[in-house]
């Protein structure tokens, strides 16, 4: 896919993008339905903290970045990338950079002085890329994960009973 990077557009995410963004999700490794996309995209416009944009071409969606406003304990308020997605096709061309400064825009207008990125060891790919755009690796962790599969089933039960 050739084009110019001045040709991409930076715009918030809308519920008629879930096809192309479910698309890139996917292209990540990630098993995500449409519906799944407009029921997150939703979701993410209600809560003030978060920050969804899209990067756009005449053809089309070919990007997605979403950001958070974090508080903890340890180190105060932050702002920290908990995606990113370029098309493969569009990769190396300037549409992460341009998504990332979105980002990193959103966050300094919050007051917010730090942004922080997590890059799974499996994507070998994405760490030159954030250390060529500024990031520099602050630790090396393993993060655990569980289900809670009853919370789930009450969470289901209680929706049933509105």
């Amino acid at each position: 896919m050739a084009f110019a990077v001045d040709k991409v557009r930076i715009r918030p995410a809308r519920v008629t993008d879930a096809e192309q963004l479910a698309a890139l999700t996917r292209e990540l490794g990630y098993t995500t339905k449409p519906q799944e996309i407009v029921t997150r995209i939703e979701k993410a416009s209600k809560l003030p903290e978060h920050f969804v944009a899209v990067a756009e071409i005449e053809s089309g969606v070919i990007g997605w970045v979403q950001a958070e406003h974090r508080f903890s304990m340890e180190t105060g308020e932050k702002a920290e990338l908990v995606g990113l997605a370029v098309g493969t096709g569009a990769r190396r061309g300037g549409v992460g950079r341009l998504l990332v400064q979105a980002a990193e825009e959103w966050a300094t207008d919050r007051g917010l002085s730090s942004i922080v990125v997590r890059s799974n060891v499996v994507r070998p790919e994405s760490h030159p890329f954030y250390k060529r755009i500024g990031y520099a690796r602050s630790k090396t962790q393993h993060v655990y994960a569980k289900l809670l599969v009853a919370a789930s089933r009450r969470h289901l039960k209680d929706r049933r009973n509105k």
